[in-house]
């Protein structure tokens, strides 16, 4: 007899369970190793069961299964006898309703679902009734709003460096400073701030209780190497304060939000990681105006104190509101188990995934172009002989095009198959550097290459969260943050590297030689960076041989 009932699961939309009574024993046998408290939790839904020591399980379609559940709330538990206890926890993903059998006589049962659906819950022990709801709800969209704030702080001020960087070659503040010597402090505090996500991301499994209190001594390490910052007087110690020191703290400050982001979002999580990473685009676009009257207005040195209050007041209200969804409490297996332990028992069987190669060359090769256009327009703008100010705008504008893109994209990857971002942004931006910025002689052209370039380019980490699922695959989302991680240290390294390139091919010594295409010394760049871009529309075509979906 096959029951007229399917379970299904909210969280992830997947239909776990159809099954008939005299499957439902070898369905014990392979799910109670796993998953103890999920199954109880499923068959309690479902079946009335009593059990003994002395006698088989009784076991009986209940009289009446009311058609939905409410949403985040446990089915009545009963006890398991020898099949579980009532100690252990209940699964609190599971906001299951019963609905229709989809096909007749078909039994769809899936061991990772079980095995995976939210792990971070029942080994935490917290039931339903307790969490907030996934995907909606005050708790979830103050996060996105917590981390937003974040990320317009933390990486709008890393955009905002070219601002600086133009700022110290015209004024000649740290004296015959080479250029690829001050752009090192922006590309360093850049590249550390993504390389340093997946040690956060890994601690944070170790030391998930700590991470409120880590956040808040980053905070402080940010302010404090700002304040220093303002204080020195040779290039090597910008370097060390503004460039090493802000980029740690920055990038343990911001971290957690991807560690919290997939507890809060399930269903909507290309659309908040959207929102959250286009957090640098807006300060990106708000911070170089405000930028460039301090230090037109105060000099360097009032700047960075003022922005250090600014950073102070700002995450600290951020703090405020940058809340875990799941408790955070340690079991003895994670007390006994050691940091490098942990990271041993990890499944990386991803890292020689074909799909995991391509993906991170992709996004390297794609952050090499990007970095110079973020650093070098304001450079290029003033090379044409305009206003240090025209400089500014654009790369607000350019910031702002990101921004944009990056809401853009976000939404793109939850209705389109990634691949598809990836071949549209690299192309589009590739164009945009061949046909736009070789022939930018003048301001209005420099903008409509910002815009386009910004929209193509300024989106690309929106991928980042359907392409990490889908390297991992549906049985091992647990370690979705690892891969995204690792490929946060590639663009961190590629960070570093593609301005120091560009430093290499650029040529200030004809910044003033206008030529038939591009010139003002700035020729070997473009086709640098419209190289790359191609080169990131050719690792989509490739991803989409290789991806799951």
């Amino acid at each position: 007899m096959q029951l007229p009932y399917v379970y299904r699961c909210d969280h992830h939309r997947d239909v776990y369970l159809s099954l008939s009574p005299n499957r439902f024993l070898s369905l014990i046998l392979r799910v109670i190793g796993c998953r103890p408290c999920s199954l109880k939790k499923l068959l309690s839904g479902i079946f009335e069961i009593s059990t003994s020591f002395d006698s088989p399980p009784l076991i009986r379609p209940r009289s009446h299964i009311p058609q939905h559940f409410p949403m985040n709330k446990s089915p009545p538990e009963i006890e398991l006898g020898v099949f579980g206890s009532t100690e252990l926890p209940s699964n609190s993903t599971f906001s299951p309703q019963i609905d229709p059998v989809l096909s007749n006589g078909t039994e769809n049962v899936s061991k990772s679902s079980f095995r995976d659906a939210s792990q971070a819950e029942m080994s935490l022990g917290a039931t339903a009734s307790e969490l907030p709801p996934v995907d909606v709800g005050f708790g979830a969209w103050s996060f996105v709003a917590s981390a937003f704030l974040l990320d317009t702080i933390i990486w709008g001020f890393g955009f905002t460096y070219g601002v600086f960087q133009e700022y110290f070659i015209r004024e000649k503040t740290f004296g015959n400073a080479s250029e690829a010597a001050l752009g090192a402090v922006g590309t360093i505090a850049l590249g550390l701030q993504y390389c340093s996500a997946l040690f956060v991301i890994l601690a944070a499994q170790q030391w998930r209780h700590r991470i409120p209190l880590m956040m808040w001594i980053c905070l402080g390490i940010c302010v404090a190497s700002l304040l220093c910052a303002s204080f020195t007087n040779q290039v090597w110690q910008l370097i060390l304060l503004q460039g090493v020191c802000f980029g740690i703290g920055g990038g343990g400050l911001y971290a957690p939000v991807i560690v919290y982001l997939p507890e809060w979002f399930s269903v909507r999580k290309g659309l908040a990681a959207s929102i959250i990473f286009g957090g640098a685009g807006a300060g990106g676009t708000i911070y170089p105006l405000a930028t460039n009257y301090l230090l037109e207005s105060l000099g360097f040195r009032w700047t960075l104190r003022i922005w250090a209050a600014f950073t102070l007041v700002l995450c600290a209200i951020s703090l405020l509101f940058m809340k875990p969804r799941l408790p955070a409490i340690r079991s003895s297996e994670t007390r006994r188990t050691g940091f490098f332990s942990m990271i041993r028992r990890q499944n990386w069987s991803f890292l020689y995934s074909p799909l995991f190669i391509c993906i991170s060359i992709t996004s390297f090769v794609q952050a090499l172009a990007y970095f110079p256009v973020s650093l070098y327009m304001s450079v290029y703008t003033t090379s044409l002989g305009l206003p240090p100010v025209n400089g500014t705008i654009v790369v607000a504008i350019f910031n702002l095009a990101a921004l944009t893109g990056q809401v853009i994209f976000g939404h793109f990857c939850d209705v389109a198959p990634y691949p598809y971002v990836i071949i549209i942004s690299g192309a589009g931006a590739s164009l945009s550097a061949y046909l736009l910025w070789g022939f930018a002689h003048n301001l209005g052209v420099i903008f409509a290459f910002v815009v386009v370039f910004g929209l193509m380019s300024g989106g690309f980490t929106s991928i980042w969260p359907a392409a990490s699922a889908d390297i991992v695959g549906p049985e091992h989302q647990a370690t979705v943050p690892n891969v995204f991680g690792l490929l946060g240290v590639g663009k961190g390294v590629a960070a570093v590297i593609g301005p120091v390139v560009a430093a290499a091919l650029h040529h200030p010594e004809q910044s003033s030689i206008r030529t038939a295409y591009s010139g003002y010394g700035f020729r070997d760049v473009t086709l640098f960076v419209g190289s790359m871009m191609l080169a990131t529309a050719a690792g989509g075509v490739s991803s989409k041989f290789l991806a799951r979906r």
